[in-house]
């Protein structure tokens, strides 16, 4: 008689090829660049990891639950525009706008002839109001965006143009209203956080430090949501949406909901990019800015949490480089990097590695397991359906 072996229940959410990747990119993040490069080109990488939280919504919204949106940028924005607004009434105190006609109200606003703080921007006065409303507003945005799209079926490419229009509206509407947004130059001459000067090195060092720290959080986050139940439904979604529609799942709840995680994801980036850069403008939300993070995701893998990391690391690297030796070649060659995922590798960087160099380290760093060849038994095999034992 076959005694059936007991499933093993997984109590935690992360398997142990995961916590190396996650302790190798704690360890690369806060510990190698940090002692290997300069200020000037820390704070380089810290501006990259602020599109890395983009990156990490897309392998969610794209890559799991095969929701394409070419809009993300807007989320990024409303982030960063959050608060580049808190930080922009620090900076606009009476005492710091004597000269101005209207005292202590942001420069752009007395330029357009506004002689009072509009209602909207009086909650951003408030630090904790800010903090909220960075991970809300966007959340909100994304909410009625989805709701209007997903509950009328709406997905696949006419989605992903519609996001890209919502980024182009979005980049008009702030343009066009300058005595409220600064226009097209945005939100500037950002100074300080609670009297705190963010414009030194040393600030923007431990600015750094707290992105890689939520940048950690929302990768913990994102691998909880992945191993969950709700991650086993977004994959079934993505591949056969119509099934998990006749079981009983109401599949544009799940998508509204995964949308909606995206888009704070990426407005955490983009209020870590005010801080760390001292500025936040339309050029950051437009449709440009929008695929080039798609890009980011695709070249790390849009099925790989951490691919996306190393993918957004290593776009901006060269962009970095190309900008700086031939700055004319740049957009063809992420144009021709765009190419190659396509062609050459479709899934990213993480797709090569565990089709080529994770097999050969073995099934700690994400390879197939080493099997051992079963015992020789004197009996003939059983025949019938599998055992448990066997299915296991």
């Amino acid at each position: 008689m076959t005694i059936p072996a007991p499933k093993s229940a997984r109590t935690f959410f992360l398997r142990p090829q995961d916590m190396i990747g996650i302790a190798l990119l704690a360890l690369l993040l806060l510990v190698v660049l940090p002692l290997a490069l300069d200020n000037f080109r820390l704070q380089f990488v810290g501006k990259y990891l602020t599109y890395a939280f983009v990156a990490l919504g897309l392998v969610l919204c794209w890559g799991y639950a095969g929701i394409l949106s070419l809009g993300q940028g807007v989320f990024f924005g409303l982030g960063g525009y959050c608060m580049a607004m808190y930080l922009k009434l620090e900076a606009s105190s009476p005492e710091n706008t004597k000269i101005q006609s209207t005292p202590g109200i942001p420069d752009f606003m007395d330029w357009n002839q506004i002689t009072s703080l509009p209602w909207f921007w009086e909650p951003f006065r408030s630090f904790g109001f800010t903090t909220l409303a960075v991970i809300v507003v966007p959340a909100i945005f994304a909410f009625i965006v989805g709701f209007a799209m997903f509950k009328r079926r709406v997905g696949g490419v006419y989605f992903a143009i519609i996001t890209q229009a919502l980024a182009a509206i979005l980049t008009i509407l702030i343009i066009g209203q300058q005595g409220y947004t600064g226009g097209i130059n945005g939100i500037t001459d950002l100074r300080s956080l609670h009297g705190w000067d963010i414009r030194t090195d040393s600030a923007k060092t431990i600015l750094y430090f707290i992105c890689v720290g939520l940048l950690l959080a929302c990768i913990l986050l994102a691998y909880f949501v992945k191993s969950s139940k709700l991650g086993r439904i977004l994959v079934a979604m993505r591949d056969k949406e119509d099934r998990v529609r006749f079981s009983g799942y109401d599949v544009s709840s799940f998508k509204i909901f995964v949308f909606c995680l995206a888009a704070s994801l990426s407005a955490i980036g983009g209020a870590m990019f005010t801080l760390q850069v001292g500025f936040m403008s339309p050029s950051f939300v437009g449709i440009v800015p929008s695929i080039e993070m798609v890009i980011y995701t695709a070249v790390g893998g849009r099925l790989s949490i951490l691919g996306a990391i190393y993918g957004t690391l290593l776009v901006n690297w060269a962009k970095t480089s190309f900008s700086e030796s031939f700055p004319e070649l740049w957009l063809f060659g992420l144009g021709g990097l765009f190419i190659a995922v396509v062609l050459i590798f479709p899934n990213g960087i993480a797709g090569l590695w565990q089709s080529y160099v994770a097999p050969r380290l073995g099934p700690l760093f994400g390879g197939a397991p080493t099997r051992r060849a079963a015992p020789p038994s004197a009996s003939p095999p059983a025949s019938g359906p599998i055992a448990p034992a066997a299915a296991e």
